[in-house]
Order: C-alpha cells, then structure tokens, then sequence
C-alpha cells in the first residue's frame, strides 16, 4: 500500500509515520511547509507510481491567530483541504484520511471551526461525486513529548514551568479539557484508517480541569511560575469533552492517564528544552 502523508513533520504526523514504518508502510511522498513543501502547491507534483490513499494532517490549528487573522485559517485549511482533494481526484487516489478537529462539535464558532466543517463537508462531496472514500477523525489537543512549533497549551505550560514564567489559563477554575496523549491518539487513528465513510471524535474521552493541569505541572516541575487567570480567548470553549463510544467499539481503549502523559512530557522537555528554539 502506498501513501501520501501532509503534515508528516508536526507532532501527529511524526508519531503516525513511526507506527506505519513498525507495518511495513512508508510515505511515498511527505508535504510539510516546515520541509518547504506546501499543500497549496500540491498541484505541481507528477506522480510516478499509484497512491493507494492520502492521510491528510496540514493545517493551521491555532484559533487564536485565526481569529486575529481570518485568512491564514481559510487558506491553509480551507483551500489546502480543496487542492489536496483535487489532487486525489486528478490523481485517481480513492481514499482520503482527513484530520478535522473536535471543535467543530463546540457551539462556539470561529474562522478555524468553520475551515473544519467546510474539509469535512467537502471531503464528503469528493466522496459522493467522485467516488474517494473517506474517514473523517476529530482529535482533542493532542500532547505528548515533542517540540511542538505549533506552540500548544501542554507544551507551553510545560515550558514556562520549566523557565518559572507565568502560566496563563484564558478561562476560569473551571475550565476543562480533553486531553488525549499522542501514542493513545496514534492507536485511534490508526483503527480508523481502516474504516470507510466514517468519522470519528478521537480523545481520552475524560474531561480534565486546566488548573489541576497547571497545578500538577508546576509541582512536578518544583517551579516558581505563577498560574494566573485571563480572559476566555474568543469563541473558544470552556468545557470540553468527547463522545468516543464510536471508536471504542471498534476496539479503540486509550491507556495513557494525563498524569502519566504529563510526567512523560515533562522528563522529555527537561532533556531537550536547552537544545529548544522555542518563542512563546
């Protein structure tokens, strides 16, 4: 079987090509804009062999900077998902594995939720009327030891413990989220890369409180960082918590408890953060 994978260099896509290389599957071709090769270019790629199918990670997942800047959501998330869909359509690659994210499922919207919802319903379109199968897989702030560009909350609250800076919930007490660690998230992903038009929310399926989160962080850490409370951040969530029974039926059971995650995630950072580059 051969593949495409985008985003192959960011946290998921890492952990995924690892696991698929333990089953004898390697990309026939990597696009990943932090090895200078853009999906928005994806049009000017000749291929030379058949893809069996496309996993398709790429995409801007910040919805505070899509928020501030509505353009880099459309183009990267929206536009990529129709040039990578084309792509499989010009190409005759008749499976798709689209990565949208649990936040549309919120009542909140935003220009990141609504890229989201437009790959899916597109991914949806490609299917009934060319024929590409699909799997549609949500994930849940993903973590796990990895330096993560993207810059997301575990590994900034990691790393501010780590250099004693403040730790900032853009909430109050009582907000929560589901965190789901990147090993447990490959195990999801990899039983619904199997499944045909289908989709599925992909999480621990427990709901955390943020300041237990921080808290625990700053303790393992022995940090002096202060753990202050902002303002919610602009049509973001304030509970969050999926329903992962569709996948668990099929066989899917996470393992990793966010403590355990947390702990795995700190050992790592303390080892790597002075070879770090990191702006936050």
């Amino acid at each position: 079987m051969k593949f495409i994978i985008t985003g192959s260099k960011g946290l998921v896509g890492t952990a995924l090509i690892k696991r698929l290389a333990k089953r004898g599957l390697k990309p026939s071709l990597e696009i990943d804009i932090r090895s200078n090769k853009n999906i928005l270019d994806i049009q000017k790629i000749k291929l030379n062999e058949k893809i069996d199918f496309m996993i398709h990670l790429a995409a801007f997942c910040k919805i505070n900077k899509s928020v501030e800047n509505p353009e880099s959501s459309h183009k990267n998330n929206s536009d990529g998902t129709f040039e990578v869909l084309e792509f499989c359509r010009k190409n005759n690659i008749k499976k798709i594995i689209f990565t949208s994210s649990s936040r549309i499922l919120s009542k909140e919207k935003n220009p990141y939720t609504a890229s989201k919802i437009y790959g899916e319903e597109l991914v949806k379109a490609y299917s009934q009327c060319y024929g590409i199968d699909y799997v549609i897989v949500r994930p849940s702030t993903v973590y796990g030891p990895f330096n993560d560009l993207t810059n997301r909350l575990m590994n900034i609250f990691i790393i501010n413990a780590l250099t004693n800076k403040e730790i900032a919930i853009f909430g109050d007490k009582n907000k929560t989220l589901d965190f789901t660690y990147v090993e447990d998230f490959i195990d999801g992903f990899l039983i619904a890369m199997e499944q045909k038009n289908k989709e599925f929310n992909l999480s621990s399926g427990t709901e955390t409180n943020v300041l237990d989160v921080a808290k625990y962080i700053t303790e393992k850490t022995k940090s002096k960082s202060k753990i202050i409370f902002k303002s919610p951040e602009i049509a973001q969530p304030q509970q969050v918590k999926l329903d992962i029974e569709p996948i668990r039926k099929l066989g899917y059971k996470p393992k990793t408890s966010i403590w355990e995650g947390i702990d795995r995630t700190i050992d790592w950072y303390k080892e790597n953060l002075s070879k770090l580059n990191q702006k936050i």
